[in-house]
């Protein structure tokens, strides 16, 4: 099996009206294949009471879920790597939707576990996240940054849109046939809008060299980049750095992520304010990642990435001696606004330093480390909260990993100022 035949887009398809209709489609089918990450939160409750299970018991269908969407990603883009995005697209179409139906008829809980990660997660929520990045990324060259920032806010907007939805329906229908509802919404939804995807993106040669960037360093240090040694360094070398600052950057994330609901109710306040306090972190997620993209298109995606780690390590500073409600919910906010376009950052640095063809799987292997953090994280800070008694000594931890990511940031900034790793002729055209 090959890429399609359709030929590649011509020159002029570049950030052209087709191509924004193409970020808008990839926009709303993250959105739709973001349900199978938020589903499992919404039914845990009826989970516990119907399979008769402990709380931690009724938690391993997300952390299943997790798992096989960062181990997915790696999965389908190294489809969309091979045979183009349609692929992956079809194939996380029919997983989610016969993976909701099957979830929807489990008889035991290791039945709903099973379907949760192998079929929702592995194979269908994966398949709308990195091959969609990756894809998005090829149609767009002076605005790469803010396309690929509005595609990465259909994760955030599942998160705003599928909760309230499934809610109504688990009221009135009961979770079952909820999950059945969305697994046919999901078919009749998604294999029409893959209609969209079959143009091929722009060849390599057609997009290397287009839309000058305004600031001319960039510029020199983008278009001189050799993918054969980037940043001086091997492309493995180099996307080891980055998952691993993927993992400590998303540590230090997860932290009020994860434990603000909790930390609420500790400080007495309860946990309805840290749930609006939550929705507050991701709503105003959105509006840093469109800001974000706006800078990376300026600066670049590595000096984007420093600017969002240094103001997260300033937000987990100021929640370290913060105790008021009015205080909490300010911080809340600006971690927010902070901390929302810094993955997103991850995948223009892929696309910015190594060989387009690679797009999909880098993307979809430097995301999962992301993940991995935000997994790691969360589950490092209720340890540390289980042996100390309060969130301090968390909070300091997730400082302490944002710190780490600051310098692996900082080092290949370094690096790539010195102009290491770049063809020794002439800049492309």
């Amino acid at each position: 099996m090959t890429r399609s035949a359709t030929p590649a887009a011509p020159h002029d398809n570049i950030e052209s009206p087709y191509a924004w209709t193409r970020l808008i489609v990839s926009l709303l089918l993250m959105t739709i294949g973001g349900s199978g990450m938020y589903s499992v939160t919404v039914v845990l409750p009826q989970i516990q009471a119907e399979f008769g299970v402990s709380r931690s018991d009724a938690s391993l269908p997300y952390t299943l879920t997790m798992v096989g969407f960062g181990l997915g990603g790696i999965l389908m883009g190294r489809l969309s790597d091979r045979y183009g995005v349609v692929l992956p697209i079809i194939v996380g179409t029919v997983g989610l939707s016969s993976g909701f139906i099957l979830a929807g008829n489990a008889s035991s809980l290791w039945q709903f576990v099973l379907v949760q990660g192998l079929m929702i997660g592995l194979l269908g929520t994966a398949a709308t996240f990195a091959p969609l990045v990756a894809d998005t990324s090829q149609w767009f060259t002076r605005r790469r940054g803010i396309a690929v920032a509005i595609c990465m806010s259909g994760n955030y907007l599942a998160g705003a849109v599928w909760p309230p939805v499934m809610q109504h329906f688990i009221d009135t229908a009961g979770w079952r046939m909820t999950y059945v509802g969305i697994g046919v919404f999901c078919l009749l939804s998604m294999l029409p809008l893959a209609l969209v995807y079959r143009r091929r993106p722009p060849s390599v040669a057609a997009v290397v060299g287009l839309g000058p960037r305004r600031d001319a360093r960039f510029a020199r240090e983008a278009a001189r980049s050799d993918p054969r040694r980037p940043l001086g360094l091997t492309p493995s070398a180099l996307q080891g750095l980055l998952c691993f600052a993927g993992v400590a950057c998303c540590v230090a994330m997860a932290m009020p992520q994860v434990h603000i609901v909790a930390y609420c109710g500790d400080l007495g306040f309860g946990a309805a304010r840290g749930a609006e306090m939550l929705a507050l972190m991701l709503g105003l997620g959105i509006v840093s990642r469109l800001v974000s993209g706006w800078m990376s298109d300026h600066i670049g995606g590595l000096r984007t990435l420093l600017v969002g780690s240094l103001l997260q390590g300033l937000a987990l500073l100021l929640f370290l001696n913060s105790k008021g409600l009015v205080s909490l919910y300010l911080i809340s906010a600006l971690f927010g606004l902070f901390q929302g376009g810094i993955v997103p950052a991850y995948a223009l640095i892929v696309r910015e330093y190594f060989s387009p063809d690679e797009a999909g799987a880098r993307v979809g292997t430097v995301l999962m480390a992301t993940l991995f953090g935000m997994a790691l994280g969360g589950w490092m800070s209720g340890a540390i909260y289980d042996l100390t008694g309060s969130y301090h000594a968390a909070f300091l931890n997730g400082i302490g990993w944002n710190v780490l990511n600051l310098s692996i940031i900082g080092f290949l900034l370094y690096r790539a100022r010195r102009g290491l790793g770049v063809f020794s002729g002439p800049l492309r055209a």
